[in-house]
């Protein structure tokens, strides 16, 4: 496909990007850790931790990893925690061990626990204390051999790593019982690991960084290989992207989405620490007040999240007491960035929120709005430097300019492919190395890529074609909306028609109120045959709304 949308470009931002610039991930966080020794690298519950610092304890982790537990190059090392100060530590000690990280959701239920030890053949796994009971359930049928415990405060610093971990335990009562006999405590591996000297690992592109799980909503969670060579293109990549709107060794970037998510992991954790910048941890981002407390503390430049999270904040009154006068970038991925929520976002901190669009399997980021974007485009942008797409029709031919169809991505972001399952590969990814996402999407006349929906959450009503994301928008631009879900339900007259589930913001907004605005805003076939008023929407532990659990 022609690039055009090269022409969208900010000035200044190659097109292409050289991916042999470094090895490995390693490689660039070694590289930062020398250049900004001194600088703040991560924030907590008011703890700093230096470059310098995070240079010295993820080697004793990693040294730790490689003379205490003699784990080989390639070894899965699983990390279930939320946004810790011990999450850095950890993962980077596992990658310079030479090993692969397998990011845990913490809220995974026993079952699911167990599939994704099993599956990636984990042998060691470093977990937060108050998820440990559900590790109990499930070892003994995982070839779990090694099992490091943390707490919360572990790394505040005395005393208050004491009173935490008290309150936790004690007082909130968040740690159930559990029992893992020959467990290490994190604190005692980074003293172990101190006593012996880390051995430089050779890493290269071709070495599984991450095992990232992926497809939990869909089917069997599956691990997308994301190579040494995926992330560090993405870093560049999207490096490139923002460089006209960042500081090297300035900025300070509020880390909210958990980190095992893959837009929070390489967004966040990885080019941000590239930058020198300060990652502001965010443990428990649904205390919205205490979240809000935590953004008062800093001079805030750069934000990530989800809609719903973005949401949140601005329907919490606090969040107009924020100092905004030094944020320049705020990005969303995900989801769908609905407009509604773009336009007070930009009208309350004066900041535009510039929508980004990835996938596990892209390490994410495949497309991004350029950051000099003025206002809203209800666009995910353009393909990031060094990155092709084609839009293809059921048949895996290009569809003619202006058409719709799947968006295929081909570059040196995308995965290798799905851990163990060449059969699940080869549904996705073609000999060309394109990559089909699943998603639908048409690129307009001055070349942006619009996502119309996913092809599976496509509702067909009467032959039409209606996509869930279009009514979200409309219905989440009426005042009274808090939050908004659309799915197809079926219907004897035309096959499927258009349900929506609505959390309000004002508690008289009514059926009749939600089915007249769509009325005025959408043409007849699209508008909800039905609305469901809640209290709350299902959703996944990083905020995205699971439109799957409503069908049900």
């Amino acid at each position: 496909m022609e690039k055009i949308w090269l022409k969208n470009y900010q000035a200044g931002v190659a097109h292409e990007i050289d991916i042999n610039e470094f090895q490995s991930v390693v490689e660039v966080f070694e590289r930062s850790v020398n250049k900004f020794r001194d600088r703040p690298a991560m924030a907590c519950m008011d703890k700093i931790l230096s470059y310098g610092e995070l240079d010295t304890l993820s080697a004793n982790f990693a040294s730790y990893l490689q003379n205490t537990l003699q784990l080989a190059k390639g070894a899965r090392v699983a990390i279930m925690m939320p946004n810790l100060l011990q999450y850095p530590v950890a993962v980077f000690g596992i990658l310079r061990a030479g090993c692969t990280v397998v990011n845990v959701n913490p809220l995974y239920t026993p079952r699911e626990l167990e599939h994704q030890l099993k599956d990636a053949g984990v042998e060691t796994i470093v977990i937060l204390e108050n998820f440990a009971g559900v590790l109990e359930d499930v070892i003994a049928r995982t070839p779990v051999k090694n099992v490091v415990v943390t707490a919360i405060g572990d790394m505040l610093g005395f005393p208050k790593r004491l009173i935490v971990n008290f309150v936790v335990r004690k007082v909130k009562k968040m740690v159930p019982p559990w029992h893992l006999p020959g467990h290490t405590r994190f604190n005692d591996t980074l003293a172990l690991g101190s006593k012996q000297p880390l051995r430089k690992v050779a890493i290269g592109h071709d070495d599984i960084a991450f095992l990232q799980y992926t497809g939990g909503t869909t089917g069997v969670a599956k691990g997308a290989m994301l190579l040494h060579k995926n992330i560090v293109a993405n870093m560049l990549q999207a490096g490139e992207w923002v460089k006209s709107a960042v500081r090297e060794g300035q900025e300070i970037i509020v880390t909210a989405l958990p980190l095992y998510h893959i837009f929070s992991l390489t967004a966040n954790l990885m080019i941000f620490t590239e930058l020198g910048a300060l990652n502001v941890l965010i443990t428990n981002p649904r205390d919205i007040p205490g979240f809000i407390k935590e953004l008062k503390k800093y001079k805030v430049t750069a934000m990530t999240g989800v809609n719903t999270l973005f949401n949140a904040l601005l329907n919490h009154p606090d969040f107009k007491t924020v100092d905004f006068s030094t944020w320049r970038l705020a990005l969303g991925g995900g989801m769908a960035v609905q407009k509604a929520v773009a336009e007070k976002w930009k009208q309350v901190t004066g900041t535009p929120l510039i929508e980004a669009y990835g996938l596990t399997e892209t390490s994410p980021a495949a497309c991004i709005n350029p950051l000099d974007l003025k206002e809203y485009n209800g666009t995910i942008g353009v393909p990031v430097p060094s990155t092709e797409i084609e839009l293809r029709d059921n048949d895996g031919k290009p569809v003619a300019r202006g058409e719709a169809g799947e968006l295929c991505i081909r570059g040196p972001q995308v995965m290798k492919g799905y851990w163990n399952r060449p059969d699940e590969t080869a549904k996705v990814i073609d000999r060309q190395g394109f990559l089909a996402t699943g998603d639908v999407a048409v690129i307009t006349d001055d070349g942006f890529v619009k996502l119309v929906d996913r092809k599976k959450d496509m509702i067909l009503v009467s032959g039409f074609n209606v996509y869930p994301n279009e009514i979200e928008d409309v219905v989440a631009m009426h005042p009274g909306v808090l939050e908004v879900a659309c799915v197809g339900v079926p219907d004897d007259k035309s096959g499927e028609v258009v349900k929506v589930f609505v959390v309000r913001k004002d508690m008289s907004l009514s059926e009749r109120d939600i089915i007249e605005h769509c009325k005025t805003n959408l043409t007849g076939y699209k508008v909800p045959k039905a609305v469901e008023f809640r209290n709350e929407l299902p959703k996944t532990n990083v905020g995205k709304i699971l439109r799957r659990a409503l069908r049900a």
